[in-house]
């Protein structure tokens, strides 16, 4: 990919690329929509990504073009402030504004980016794309940052320039990401441990529903608030900064605090799902494969029944898995909504698995799923 971005950047900019990085995207195995509850998570780093192609210009500008999507923008630097629409290139702007506002100086730049992570499919593209840009003008520029405060930074932009209010749990696995590990993340503390991922003879097969989502016109912050109400419900009786200070076995003590019943189950869910992160990590640390199986179907049906944040197309995809043999785990990952799911899946079945789950998924939805096999990968590099 490195000389096709190459030969493109020339094309596009009459002029070569001065460096070129690759970012990964992301998964989450186990832990959903319990990020910005101060829970743990367990994403990992995959082995499709975004590409970036920089140089450096002396007008003054910045221009952003893709090969993924049409349209280019151009942005002069007293512009780096505003959001465009829905515009792909706001992440970036969002990533130089937020190095401007530090104090940095970053004068023009001539960025090419390229992506096989399918958009809005909950595999952090966005993320991806932030944490490339970012990794990429702190290198190129001895900016002095460290993996840390670039997740920090890129966890800005989201909120503040894109205006999400998502957790940091999406630019940190893109960022530390390591190759077969998963990371136990708190995102409370942000303290973190990686996980040996050793799948034997599975492999992890990502099903893109092919429904997209776009997660701030989505109910994802209506899913914050609710969670905040089930917060602010509790504090009258104890005293909790997130949900997730609470197992399962306080959590009883106190729910009946809670009398909307979707507020109710929006808490449960947080509260058992975090539980489950514990439990995977040590199924995983045990080489008990079957169990984190289980507990993969488990969070989903959590997602779908308590959290309703799943949808026909992803339990499409999980129903098919619970009665194909070669699966023994399956969930949808991402904030939901459409997107996709994963499933640990029997080497040697792909093409099986592929053209059943096919059949099966056309039949429910009428179009079909796109499926991949990933490795787990690593984080931002300089190629």
């Amino acid at each position: 990919m490195k000389i096709e971005l190459d030969q493109k950047f020339a094309e596009q900019y009459h002029k070569n690329a001065d460096a070129i990085y690759f970012s990964p995207g992301r998964v989450n195995l186990i832990g959903e929509h319990i990020d910005y509850n101060g829970g743990l998570v367990m994403p990992c780093a995959i082995t499709l990504g975004t590409w970036i192609a920089i140089a450096p210009n002396n007008d003054q500008k910045y221009r952003f073009k893709s090969l993924n999507f049409d349209g280019d923008k151009e942005v002069e630097s007293n512009r780096l402030h505003e959001k465009d629409g829905s515009y792909w290139a706001n992440y970036p702007i969002g990533v130089i504004n937020e190095f401007i506002k530090d104090g940095k100086e970053i004068n023009g730049f001539d960025f090419l980016y390229f992506g096989n992570i399918p958009i809005g499919s909950g595999l952090s593209s966005s993320a991806s794309i932030e944490i490339a840009t970012a990794f990429a003008l702190n290198d190129y520029l001895n900016l002095g940052y460290d993996k840390l405060e670039l997740v920090k930074l890129a966890k800005r932009v989201e909120n503040e320039f894109i205006g999400l209010n998502s957790g940091i749990m999406d630019q940190f696995a893109v960022a530390f990401g390591e190759r077969n590990k998963a990371i136990v993340l708190d995102c409370e503390t942000l303290k973190y441990k990686m996980v040996d991922v050793d799948l034997g003879k599975y492999v992890l097969a990502i099903i893109n529903t092919n429904k997209p989502r776009e997660l701030a016109d989505s109910k994802y912050n209506e899913r914050v608030a609710e969670c905040q109400q089930a917060l602010s419900v509790l504090n009258e009786e104890i005293t909790l900064h997130h949900l997730c200070e609470l197992n399962a076995e306080k959590f009883a003590l106190h729910s009946h605090l809670i009398t909307d019943d979707t507020v109710l189950k929006r808490a449960t869910h947080v509260v058992k799902e975090n539980d489950r992160v514990h439990l995977a990590a040590k199924a995983l640390n045990s080489g008990s494969l079957d169990e984190f199986g289980r507990l993969m179907y488990a969070s989903h049906q959590s997602l779908k029944e308590l959290y309703e944040v799943s949808g026909e197309e992803l339990d499409a995809v999980v129903s098919f898995c619970l009665g194909y043999d070669h699966v023994i785990g399956a969930r949808m990952t991402g904030a939901g909504f459409g997107g996709c799911a994963i499933a640990l899946l029997e080497k040697g079945f792909e093409e099986d698995f592929a053209k059943h789950l096919t059949d099966y998924y056309v039949d429910k939805i009428g179009y079909p799923a796109a499926i991949y096999v990933s490795e787990i990968g690593s984080g931002p590099v300089k190629l």
